[in-house]
């Protein structure tokens, strides 16, 4: 099955967003995983919250092709706790992350609940 699209929250330079409540992880998502389309790895942060009871994974899985020369460092693991846990994840590096096609690929273990925003930081000024 393909992976489900998330699109991009952008925060707001020299202001505020508003937050906003995410993706639902579910079934379908931790089976299929997440595709970041038109990722710009070095302005992407993802904010994962994790429902279920026991700690979980969240993976971001290394790019493929030759703009990921610095794949070989393998898969980011991060571990969101149980009941309520979340953890933001990121800035990445395009050479170890970048996936051909300008995306990012985001799976989770298996029986992770909660849910995943990604956000987008402006540019410096």
């Amino acid at each position: 099955m393909p992976r489900t699209a998330v699109t991009y929250t952008a925060l707001t330079p020299n202001g505020r967003t508003t937050d906003v409540a995410g993706t639902t992880i579910d079934a379908t998502l931790v089976t299929n995983g997440v595709v970041i389309n038109g990722v710009d790895p070095e302005r992407t942060v993802l904010r994962v919250t994790n429902s279920a009871t026991g700690a979980k994974n969240v993976i971001v899985r290394t790019g493929t092709g030759s703009q990921s020369w610095m794949a070989g460092q393998g898969d980011l693991t991060v571990s969101v706790a149980a009941n309520t846990g979340k953890e933001f994840v990121g800035p990445f590096t395009s050479a170890r992350f970048q996936q051909q096609g300008s995306r990012l690929h985001v799976d989770f273990e298996s029986g992770f609940t909660g849910t995943i925003t990604v956000f987008k930081l402006p540019k410096a000024f």
